[in-house]
């Protein structure tokens, strides 16, 4: 899978969604370094990361391109 920004050389103005929305998951075992290496690369926090109703960890997070993330681990014992 490839995800990319916009390039102008396509030809294609970007045009803002409208009527969808799109959440990229993650979960890991080390949720705790991905979610500092994504707020280090400028996202913000939506839902802080904390333990669920479910039992994982889990939050959200919205990338500088207005893609929103979510990421989710278990509780380790």
């Amino acid at each position: 899978l490839m995800i990319s920004d916009f390039y102008p050389e396509h030809g294609m103005a970007p045009v803002k969604p409208q009527g969808f929305t799109m959440q990229l998951h993650l979960g890991s075992d080390d949720i705790d370094a991905w979610w500092q290496r994504a707020i280090d690369a400028g996202c913000k926090v939506g839902t802080p990361l904390q333990v669920m109703f479910w039992g994982d960890r889990w939050g959200q997070l919205t990338d500088p391109f207005g893609v929103e993330w979510a990421m989710n681990a278990p509780v380790k014992a």
